[in-house]
């Protein structure tokens, strides 16, 4: 049988139904398994991170929106993560983990030998915890690290942060996808630059998110020059949300669409079975003061990421996962 999926949201969870999903776990019958917002007494969490650690099909766990809810949730979390060989997707956006959480998970996710995206949206992170993040991200040459990693709306994070983020991006050999949006980074026009300076030197980052930043024309333009006159993986640059003018924005993304264009014409055909571990599609909540907003797909293999990168600015990210998310 075919490893399934388990898809629950802001539900009340009995212990009937934990101790299904985790004999299913057990069974390695699971691919995916959400419990993104629901609540369960911390014996029934433990009781689930226990079965993630012996689950062998377990690829996506989305613990979204306050299910890992104190330091003890996050030690059952890291004890399941030590043990855990499979997963690649883990999403904990929306939980209080704070520093002391980061510090706590810190040894199981940077040495976790599949983990490739990473959701840490809204988890009241700071510069310790994203110190240890960067850790995350190894230079060129070293080990794998993330090819995703979503840090929206962490607004403890401080201009220093973000500058050690920028130079671990400008070298990380395998990042493609940064999601920022929703953290103040346009307080300084220098953050904008630091980290247009990554995307120019980096040599596998295709989408940035900076939805909600504070950005102005000034930080844009800085963009805008990066694009128009150096090369660049970037396939999405995503500005709305910032005082920026339409034009400009509109100008960002031609020349990302022609830089694409030629890549389209210079790429070898698609591999035989390429396609197939881009299969499984995460949701990721990105964060929204007055709603909850989402948005396709994590990481997507490099040949094949042009046109689906694109459909991040289409606006329609919510219609394409609505199947995926009941």
């Amino acid at each position: 049988m075919l490893p399934a999926s388990i898809q629950i949201t802001g539900e009340l969870l009995s212990a009937a139904e934990v101790q299904d999903i985790c004999e299913s776990l057990k069974e390695d019958s699971v691919r995916l398994l959400s419990v993104r917002g629901c609540q369960l007494s911390d014996r029934d969490f433990g009781r689930v991170c226990r079965s993630v650690a012996e689950s062998r099909s377990l690829a996506q766990l989305n613990l979204n929106l306050g299910v890992v809810s104190s330091i003890s949730r996050t030690r059952h979390l890291a004890d399941a993560l030590k043990t855990n060989r499979s997963l690649q997707t883990l999403f904990l956006h929306g939980s209080p983990l704070l520093d002391a959480g980061l510090v706590t998970l810190n040894t199981a996710l940077s040495t976790h030998p599949t983990l490739v995206c990473l959701d840490l949206g809204d988890c009241m992170l700071g510069d310790e915890a994203l110190g240890l993040i960067c850790g995350m991200l190894p230079p060129d040459g070293a080990k794998s690290g993330l090819r995703e990693l979503t840090l929206s709306a962490n607004p403890g994070i401080s201009s220093k942060g973000w500058a050690r983020l920028a130079i671990a991006v400008a070298h990380s050999s395998q990042l493609r996808v940064l999601n920022l949006d929703y953290n103040p980074l346009g307080t300084s026009d220098q953050i904008a630059g630091m980290l247009a300076v990554a995307v120019a030197s980096s040599r596998t980052l295709e989408v940035l998110d900076l939805e909600g930043t504070g950005l102005t024309n000034q930080s844009a333009q800085v963009f805008l020059d990066m694009v128009e006159n150096y090369p660049t993986s970037l396939r999405v640059l995503v500005l709305a949300e910032n005082d920026i003018s339409p034009e400009l924005q509109q100008q960002i993304c031609d020349l990302l669409s022609e830089g694409e264009d030629d890549d389209d014409r210079e790429a070898p055909p698609l591999q035989p079975g390429l396609a197939s571990s881009s299969a499984l599609l995460p949701i990721r909540d990105k964060y929204q003061p007055i709603r909850d907003k989402y948005q396709p797909p994590a990481w997507l293999p490099h040949s094949n990421s042009g046109p689906q990168m694109v459909l991040l600015t289409s606006g329609v990210g919510e219609s394409l996962l609505a199947e995926t998310e009941m």
